[in-house]
């Protein structure tokens, strides 16, 4: 069971970036899938989260407007649409499986983050 996150580089602030989480070792269709951030010497924080009926959680309200969510079963994979990015949005991301169907704020199998910076 495994969780792969891709997609991070840096940024200057305003830009974009769209993290993908490559599931293997399980199907995804009936989990909940979050996002998860490590910004330098803070603690986690839940980004959002989409549950295996496709309902949206978010975790935190600087991301709400900026950030979107979505998944593609048919290629085991959730996404992370980043906009309008911020340096405090400079972090570790990954992702990670919520458990089955709902979304509940705590990561169970996480994988390797990818990281993101955003400065100018």
């Amino acid at each position: 069971v495994q969780l792969q996150a891709s997609g991070g580089g840096s940024v200057q602030p305003g830009g974009s970036l769209r993290l993908s989480c490559k599931a293997s070792g399980f199907q995804i269709d009936d989990y909940a899938i979050g996002w998860f951030r490590l910004p330098p010497g803070k603690q986690r924080e839940g980004v959002n989260c989409i549950s295996n009926a496709y309902k949206i959680r978010y975790y935190t309200d600087s991301v709400k407007g900026r950030f979107t969510i979505s998944r593609d079963n048919t290629k085991n994979t959730v996404y992370l649409q980043m906009n309008n990015l911020k340096p405090d949005d400079t972090a570790l991301y990954f992702c990670a499986s919520e458990g089955f169907y709902h979304c509940m704020g705590h990561p169970i199998t996480r994988g390797q983050g990818t990281q993101v910076t955003v400065s100018s």
